[in-house]
């Protein structure tokens, strides 16, 4: 019989590479999505990847409320909780995300280990690891190292995350079902854009080329390519040694001006910025444009991600960062999204 894994918000840009790599690898999937006319144009852009969808089946289904889930993750042996809001304009309070992605994430694992799933991977994010004080020029990431959502510095998203992935670990100790999840907390995520739905970090990409960002800030963070990232999901889903942990999926690090010097090198005609912006005028621009708030605790260190265990467990190996910039840039470019001369 043919394992049923359920894949939250698979329209997504990590979620529709996941379920791409689920239905090569044999197994049904049932994604979630807000709207069915939504779904189906991923499900037209995998088949037209060469992905079979024959055993793609979609199933509405809102974070934010009840109606739905227990259909959505009833016989299936997995899941994969991918789905998690990502604003564009983040809200100056900084726990107003915090309810919505909480409810959102207790909803799915309560249902999830109900229903006797044998696994929840759950995608968090690395700023639930990095935001905390005292990190200076040079921040090691670790497994065990978690965010300080009270932390003050730390804005709506990072802090959402961050008090979602807790609330989820705090559930499975209570139930003493530990190792019936995993969490994955990926750096930026690039990558190609095969499926036509853009990741929140692909924004970047595109910003560098359109010209949105003229003068760089000095920010460093893990970078993988949604490939791996995809991989990665995966492998956690049926390791039994993956059961309980947390694992980043990241590869080496690049500075801002790194990204921008590596693209300008492929793209020499283009205009990419090649200066950076001093860190006291990063912080006074914040006075004005509160967008940039999220980054000033990240200014001037360098994030590197300790994630050798994670290859040891898994065997997936990360491509370099290099590639998935590269690669990010060339799909983009193709599907018309970045305007080259």
């Amino acid at each position: 019989m043919t394992d049923t894994v359920l894949v939250t918000g698979v329209s997504g840009f990590i979620a529709s590479h996941v379920a791409a790599r689920l239905l090569g690898e044999g197994y049904a999937v049932r994604g979630t999505v807000r709207n069915k006319s939504k779904g189906e144009r991923v499900v037209a852009a995998l088949t037209a990847n060469g992905v079979d969808t024959s055993n793609l089946e979609l199933i509405e289904a809102d974070l934010s409320k009840d109606v739905g889930w227990k259909s959505a993750v009833k016989d299936c042996r997995y899941v994969q909780h991918i789905a998690s809001p990502f604003p564009l304009d983040p809200p100056s309070d900084r726990e107003a995300l915090v309810p919505a992605a909480r409810a959102g994430a207790m909803r799915v694992i309560e249902q999830a280990i109900g229903a006797g799933a044998e696994r929840v991977v759950m995608t968090s994010s690395i700023v639930s690891m990095i935001g905390q004080a005292g990190r200076g020029d040079h921040m090691l990431i670790k497994e065990d190292d978690w965010s300080d959502p009270d932390w003050r510095p730390l804005t709506a998203y990072p802090v959402s995350k961050t008090r979602a992935e807790r609330a989820v670990w705090d559930y499975v100790d209570s139930q003493n079902v530990k190792n019936k999840l995993t969490t994955i907390c990926p750096g930026l995520v690039f990558g190609p854009d095969t499926y036509n739905n853009s990741g929140a970090s692909l924004a970047i990409i595109k910003a560098l080329f359109s010209g949105r960002i003229p003068v760089m800030p000095r920010i460093a963070y893990p970078i993988v390519d949604v490939r791996d990232c995809a991989s990665l999901h995966v492998k956690a889903m049926t390791k039994p040694n993956a059961g309980g942990r947390r694992l980043m999926a990241a590869s080496n690090t690049l500075w801002m001006s790194e990204i921008a010097a590596i693209l300008r090198n492929e793209y020499p005609k283009t205009k990419l910025p090649t200066r950076e912006l001093p860190d006291v005028l990063v912080k006074f621009a914040s006075l004005f444009d509160p967008s940039v708030n999220s980054i000033k605790p990240d200014l001037g260190t360098f994030h590197e991600a300790d994630a050798g265990y994670v290859t040891a467990m898994t065997g997936v190996i990360p491509r370099p960062a290099k590639e998935a910039v590269l690669s990010a840039a060339e799909s983009l470019i193709k599907a018309g999204r970045i305007q080259i001369s």
